[in-house]
């Protein structure tokens, strides 16, 4: 099991507010102050996390590029070659498909590519690598769902990454060797800042489709301050988000990739 894994389930909601609530019983005899900031740290930054509120707030940190409007899809062919889609992990051994499945994640993310392929004629290419390290890949997942949900072809599939920026690595090695450069990106509007950063990087015009945006009005009762098991997920998405986003701009930057 990948050590950046258990990083992240330990330094991420739940995980981080489950330690300090474990450090605070653990501390409560030789050090009682101490162990009463674990306490409240972990139990308040549970709650805090809990809610759709701070989803929507922190969301509309994260989403900086704008929607595109029913008229740029019409217009996508003239601006960009390929819609590039990325993977967004995937569910194994599905019982009622028979089959690993792509997350909601990633189909949020093949629905929209599908809708804007059929709007401007755009070839299509899926990136994802081996989630848990075995076949078949995210990107294979995704251009089954492409055919058999919306009769789409994949001309390109990159199906070794493992990173947002292997996303843009390896799919700019693709497309160079085809003499592509400008593509559609489709991913989650809050991923959207750091893969567009990662494939500009690597060599590619960007044209941003982001989708999926949780910085719109939450529509929750008492305006999302009701605690919600699903808001600690999200919340928990937001966070590796900007860690990821800052990360990347500090150890990726000026870093080309090479076909």
């Amino acid at each position: 099991m990948p050590i950046r894994y258990i990083l992240k389930q330990f330094l991420l909601p739940p995980g981080l507010f489950l330690l300090l609530l474990l450090a605070a019983w653990w501390l409560r005899r030789r050090f009682p102050r101490l162990a009463l900031l674990c306490f409240v740290a972990g139990l308040g930054g549970m709650g805090f996390f809990s809610l759709p509120v701070v989803v929507e707030w922190s969301a509309r940190a994260l989403e900086t590029e704008p929607a595109l409007d029913l008229q740029q899809w019409r217009t996508l062919a003239q601006q960009a070659e390929v819609i590039v889609v990325l993977g967004g992990g995937r569910e194994l051994a599905d019982p009622g498909w028979g089959a690993d499945q792509p997350s909601l994640l990633a189909l949020e993310r093949v629905r929209f590519a599908a809708r804007l392929a059929k709007a401007s004629g755009l070839p299509l290419l899926t990136s994802g690598g081996l989630h848990y390290g075995a076949p078949p890949s995210e990107a294979a997942l995704m251009a089954d769902v492409l055919v058999g949900d919306y009769g789409l072809s994949v001309r390109w599939q990159e199906g070794l990454s493992r990173t947002t920026w292997e996303n843009a690595t390896g799919t700019a090695q693709l497309l160079k060797k085809a003499g592509i450069s400008r593509v559609v990106l489709v991913t989650q509007a809050w991923h959207m800042p750091r893969a567009r950063w990662s494939f500009e990087q690597a060599g590619l015009q960007v044209i941003s489709a982001p989708m999926g945006f949780l910085g719109t009005a939450n529509g929750r009762p008492a305006g999302g301050l009701l605690p919600e098991s699903k808001a600690v997920w999200q919340n928990g998405l937001l966070l590796n988000e900007a860690v990821g986003l800052l990360a990347y701009r500090l150890f990726y930057k000026g870093a080309v990739a090479q076909p």
